[in-house]
């Protein structure tokens, strides 16, 4: 149901606290940053992916410990652990044939500890 032009509520001022706008604009951040910022959040939106997140938050595991973790494939898991190293949220190491993962920093584990606690409250 489309709203009609007069159910539609406009403010009525061009600008209520110009000072507050002010402020803010010089603290905007850059479009590259904002785009990087919600390419980073997206990667957050899948719950396989925040699954292994949390995974490798408790432990460094390799592909196959992943997979029988989850119940996946160990192709189904290698795709996720390709977009979540793309996006720097995990890293990996060789140890002879078997590369092992983890998060890629302590502060991938600090916002996932957020978001957790976040909908837990």
């Amino acid at each position: 149901m489309r709203a009609r032009k007069d159910d539609i509520q406009t403010c009525g001022y061009t600008i209520i606290h110009e000072d507050i706008v002010n402020h803010v604009s010089k603290k905007m951040l850059d479009d590259n940053i904002v785009m990087s910022l919600a390419e980073f959040f997206k990667v957050f939106s899948d719950p396989t992916r925040l699954n292994i997140l949390h995974s490798l938050s408790i432990s460094e595991m390799c592909v196959c410990d992943l997979a029988a973790l989850l119940s996946m494939s160990q192709s189904a898991i290698s795709h996720q652990l390709k977009v979540l190293r793309q996006s720097r949220l995990i890293k990996y190491r060789k140890d002879g044939r078997i590369v092992y993962y983890s998060l890629d920093d302590d502060h991938i584990r600090q916002v996932f500890a957020q978001g957790l606690a976040h909908v837990n409250e």
